[in-house]
């Protein structure tokens, strides 16, 4: 890898059974992560995805790239517009650092009403 290289995207539909699946396995019984009614009652237009199911989905999409024998040492993201159900996150990645076996990659994910998560991935890849 090298310095500017751009990762592909990976496209990841934002389902309903994601959104609840993805808190259920995290615990986070948070209303907002499974129940409709509740959310839109909080201010919201419907469930929405937890920052644990997006930093699993960051780390998917960099070890997807990177292979099997990847670590990930460090993960700092942000969150942005809300995952709703029936939209479509487009992760992208470019790197940043190169450092021996350790590479850092920028990481973005877009929904369409912005920009869901931004953040890095420091990883190792042993030769």
């Amino acid at each position: 890898m090298r310095v500017g290289e751009e990762l592909p995207p990976l496209e990841i539909p934002v389902t309903r059974t994601l959104i609840v699946a993805g808190a259920i396995a995290s615990r986070d019984y948070q209303d907002v992560h499974h129940d409709a009614a509740l959310a839109r009652e909080k201010g919201s237009p419907d469930i929405f995805m937890n920052i644990l199911t997006t930093n699993g989905l960051v780390g998917r999409y960099v070890t997807d790239q990177l292979g099997p024998r990847a670590v990930l040492r460090k993960v700092a993201i942000r969150l942005g517009a809300p995952n709703y159900p029936g939209d479509t996150m487009t992760l992208t990645g470019t790197v940043t650092a190169v450092s021996g076996s350790t590479v850092e990659i920028r990481v973005i994910g877009a929904n369409g009403i912005g920009h869901h998560v931004s953040g890095t991935v420091t990883a190792e890849v042993p030769a």
